[in-house]
């Protein structure tokens, strides 16, 4: 990877800072809805009877606003960034990504207004009704023109790996989302899905697995090739094995959706074939881990006094168990027990807040003393706090849905001697409660996390230059 000076006047920067900064924003907006839906979970009555405050209407606003407000201005930000400094020439055009911010930000409003009204295609991970698909779609061009054209442009002939994993996710994204969106419009706010019956599940979790496979794990692995040897200042572990893990990923994990319908009308091969391949998949999935942990050979030491560091490698060890976890509940006798149950949001929440959400806040705590033309964060000790608070906030959220999980499959395929089930269905509920507030804990430890983190970007923005010469140890970037 070339480098030229950091503040290089080539570089388009003014996107990145935009992106990087409602990363942010979005990420304490979406996190702190997830706490209080998780806190309705725990003391019902919180939605004070409004609909609009009611689980099923803020919950797809919560996954939504996690998803495609936070992680996606994570992926616009760091993808923009280091294809520019890769590529060593400025973004192909200045207009088509300011457009892909405002675009986004549009999307993301839209979708804040429109949930919580009922207004949904009821698809998950896809609710959003047709006039926003349509936006999306018409961002996301703009994007692919952006991302590839200055690839195109390059001034160095390399193209390097994280741009393979960006542009991987760029183009499956697309497909994935015109596949999966295809409906027949009744109205301006209401649409039905061009498919029908198994056909229709059967390409809403080909859509839905391959979000999780494409844009928030291919994505971030484009985020993780880069910032991990920067921050550790090593060169990648190894470069073959990076373009093994690119190819043997993008060819597997596109099979893998029917997993998550097992034991419905699905045929039975196609389940199958989708079992297989999830459990394929480990073997790629535990290659680019062990590549991203590895590149720390000989930089060990430096994980004592460098929380940036810290998060990022961490980040990559939930990515290595979520994506054991992950092929092992695709089993179908395991997906007998887990399926359904808490243990499934305790498999997402490992991927999304230990994986995806950890390498991302890494990686911007490396990007804004760059993009803001300091010396470091403003405060190291904030990031370490801030470490711990995520690192504690993530482990009690996923205990808890483990153990919730596993109590309820449990419980309900539990039967007496005469065939009757043993308990009823508001009696594994009472039993999961103690849990549910565990969870709550949990998730307020992320969200306090993610308010330190802005105080320090706030206060990083705005301190002088020369007021960061107290604290050396902070130079990460």
């Amino acid at each position: 990877m070339s480098e030229i000076s950091q503040a290089h006047p080539e570089y388009n920067y003014k996107i990145v800072r935009q992106f990087a900064v409602m990363t942010v924003i979005w990420g304490i907006v979406g996190m702190a809805i997830g706490v209080f839906i998780a806190a309705q979970l725990y003391w019902p009555a919180l939605n004070f009877d409004i609909p609009y405050l009611t689980f099923s209407r803020l919950r797809p606003l919560h996954t939504n606003a996690v998803i495609f407000a936070f992680g996606g201005c994570a992926l616009f930000a760091t993808s923009y960034y280091v294809v520019q400094r890769t590529s060593q020439v400025r973004l192909f055009s200045d207009k088509l990504a300011s457009f892909t911010f405002w675009g986004w930000q549009a999307v993301i409003v839209a979708a804040a207004i429109t949930l919580p009204l009922g207004l949904t295609s009821t698809k998950e991970y896809a609710e959003l009704e047709w006039p926003i698909d349509i936006l999306i779609t018409l961002v996301w061009v703009a994007y692919a023109i952006n991302f590839f054209g200055t690839i195109i442009v390059r001034k160095v002939s390399h193209i390097y790996v994280a741009n393979w994993f960006f542009g991987g996710f760029i183009m499956t994204v697309a497909v994935l989302h015109i596949g999966n969106s295809m409906a027949v419009p009744v109205s301006f706010t209401k649409s039905y899905s061009l498919y029908g019956g198994a056909v229709d599940a059967m390409m809403q979790w080909w859509y839905g697995h391959n979000a999780v496979g494409f844009f928030l794990t291919a994505g971030f692995l484009g985020m993780m090739y880069y910032f991990v040897p920067k921050q550790a200042g090593r060169p990648v572990y190894s470069y073959r094995l990076s373009v093994i893990h690119f190819w043997a990923l993008v060819s597997l994990y596109i099979w893998a959706g029917p997993h998550h319908l097992h034991y419905t009308a699905l045929p039975d091969w196609t389940q199958s074939l989708g079992m297989v391949m999830s459990v394929i998949l480990f073997v790629p999935s535990w290659g680019g881990m062990i590549n991203g942990i590895m590149t720390l050979s000989g930089a060990w030491h430096k994980l004592r006094t460098d929380p940036i560091l810290r998060f990022l490698i961490v980040s990559l060890s939930f990515y290595g168990m979520s994506t054991f976890e992950g092929p092992m509940m695709a089993i179908k006798t395991v997906n007998a027990l887990s399926h359904y149950t808490d243990w499934t949001i305790g498999h997402v929440h490992s991927g999304a807040l230990g994986w995806v959400a950890m390498v991302s806040i890494g990686s911007l705590y490396h990007l804004f003393p760059i993009l803001f033309n300091k010396p470091s964060m403003y405060s190291t000790r904030l990031v370490n706090v801030h470490f711990w608070l995520a690192t504690i906030g993530v482990v009690l959220y996923i205990v808890a849905m483990w153990m919730s999980g596993v109590l309820q499959g449990l419980m309900w395929r539990a039967v007496n001697a005469d065939g009757t089930l043993t308990y009823s269905f508001v009696e594994s509920l009472e039993a999961s409660k103690p849990f549910y507030f565990m969870r709550m804990v949990g998730g307020v430890f992320v969200v306090a996390g993610m308010l330190v983190m802005a105080y320090n970007v706030y206060k990083t923005i705005r301190t002088p230059r020369e007021s960061f010469a107290a604290e050396p140890q902070a130079q990460a970037a």
